[in-house]
Formats: structure tokens, sequence, C-alpha cells
């Protein structure tokens, strides 16, 4: 009898340690199988310069941000597809990135020649009349007749009037062109302190590099509005684009933080981003100026530095 009642008490302790062990590696096969949130967030759309002159609207894309990666005007962009309001595109939108048949291309006026004065390299030329004209009378008659041709184109009772002295001319000054809206050295402002390590066309390609520490406050050249904040265009990693008066466009790129958002109005010398090497291989802050859709040489709007 003992023998039994051990044996019916073994069987019910593996009984008892069977039915535990069951659930546990269930929840730990259920806690295994769900992903992550990090693992399903879609990645950032990148905006590539265009192959076929079309771009479709992505989630994140700005009309400025396009324009900004195919060298374009936005206004050219918003004009060709028939935007009324820039601030308004549809994801999934195909956009054309080139004129349509037949569209004539808009100059801007500032960009037009303007004539200048410039100083006469000799003074005028005076000429003194070859012949005087006499009333017609028999003794005038007469003297013409009788004198020699040469006597007749000057006649010893007329005489000719001296010409009056010519005045003077003064060099004129040429008047130097009205610099285009918002580009006084006074109004802008450096974007940020370190060393300058790439300038335009060289190392710095379409604008210039300021190599400084993480960190470093990135502040708005001049007075402006955001018109994109965000890591979509393929090279400039956190990005943030400002526009300013004039149709001038300056670019932060590289930023470890930005620190505004799209639509914000920015004060020039308010910090807007923290300086990184978000899709770049140093700590630097890279730096471009457009206008027009057209970069141009940052150091030439920039005031200068000792």
């Amino acid at each position: 009898m003992k023998t039994i009642g051990l044996g019916v008490l073994a069987l019910g302790l593996v009984a008892c340690s069977s039915n535990v062990s069951a659930p546990v590696s269930e929840r730990t096969s259920a806690r295994t199988s769900t992903p992550s949130p990090a693992a399903t967030r879609p990645a950032t759309s990148q905006i590539a310069p265009s192959t076929n002159g079309l771009h479709t609207v992505r989630r994140g894309d700005t009309l400025y941000a396009i324009a900004f990666a195919n060298n374009l005007d936005y206004r050219e962009i918003a004009r060709w597809n028939r935007i009324e309001s820039v601030d308004r595109i549809l994801v999934g939108q195909v956009l054309r990135l080139t004129p349509p048949p037949g569209a004539v291309e808009i100059q801007p006026l500032d960009e037009d020649p303007r004539p200048s004065a410039r100083p006469l390299a000799e003074p005028a030329l005076l000429r003194t009349p070859q012949a005087v004209l006499l009333p017609y009378s028999e003794a005038n008659w007469a003297q013409v007749s009788s004198a020699p041709a040469v006597a007749a184109a000057t006649p010893a009772a007329v005489k000719p009037v001296p010409p009056a002295a010519a005045p003077a001319v003064a060099a004129a000054t040429p008047v130097p062109l009205p610099a285009p809206p918002g580009a006084s050295v006074e109004s802008w402002q450096w974007p940020a302190d370190g060393t300058l390590a790439g300038r335009f066309g060289a190392a710095g390609g379409k604008g210039i590099d300021i190599v400084g520490k993480r960190n470093t406050p990135v502040i708005a050249v001049a007075p402006g509005k955001v018109v994109y904040s965000g890591s979509g265009l393929r090279g400039y990693g956190r990005l943030l684009i400002v526009k300013h008066a004039g149709e001038f466009l300056s670019a932060y790129a590289h930023n470890e933080t930005i620190l505004v958002k799209e639509g914000d109005n920015v004060t020039a010398g308010q910090k807007i981003a923290l300086m990184g090497d978000s899709d770049a291989d140093r700590v630097q802050l890279h730096f471009e100026i457009r206008r027009y859709g057209k970069p141009l040489d940052p150091l030439v709007y920039l005031p200068e530095r000792s």
C-alpha cells in the first residue's frame, strides 16, 4: 500500500509541474512576435533631383524643398503646374519641373541690365557753318557773281558770327546699381561661429562649410519664414530653409537639432538649430544662399570677418 501511495503522489507532482510551465512558454512567444514601434516607423522620403522632369509629391515634401533639390525657382514650378498657393501641394500629385510647351519664360525685373551714365571719351565735335545765306538784292547778286568762289562763301561785308563757346562737359559720374532687396550686408549675419573650411564652388559646392563644435548655435542670417524643416533632401541631413525678402532663400544643413518648425517666422540672429554632423563626415554647418533658384556665393552677402 505504501508503494502504491508513493506512486500516485509522484504522478500528481509531475502533472502539476507540466501545468505550470506551459503558460510561461506561450507568453514568451507572444512577446517576441510583436514588432517594436521603431521598427514599423516609415523612413523619411528623400527628395532627389528629377531625371525625367517630373516629381511625385510625398508626405513631408514642400514646394520650396522640391525646387531647392532641382535648382529651380519655386514660383516657376507653381506657375507651370497652376498651383494657386505655394504652401499647398497634395500627396500623390505629379508636378512637372520643366516649362509646358509654348510657355514664355519670365525674367525677374531687377535682373534686367540697367543703363548707366558714362563719361565721354573726348569733347563733342563742333562744326562752323561753311556758307552764309544772303537776302536777294542787286548788290548781293553782283558781289557774288564777280567774287571768286572762295570769297563768295564769306563776303567781306558780312562777317560770320563766331559760334558760342561750348559749355564745359562735366565728366558724368556712373550711378551705382541699387542692391537687391535684402542684400545689404548690414542686414545679414553669419549663421554660426567656427572655421571656414569650404568655399562656394570649391569644397563647399553650392555654399560654404563652417566647421565647429557639436551643438554650436546656428542662427538665422536675416528675418524670414521657415519654409522647410526636415531631412528629406539627400546629402543635407537635418535641413532648414528660410525664405527672406527679395526672394532670397537661406539653407542650413547637417544640424544636430532643429529648434523651429515650418511656418515659423524668425528674426535675424534667432537661434534656429544646433550644429551637428547629420549626413556628414564631421561636425559642420553647410550654408547656402539662393535667389530665384540659383545658388549665390554667401561670402558676397555676409559681412567680413576679422
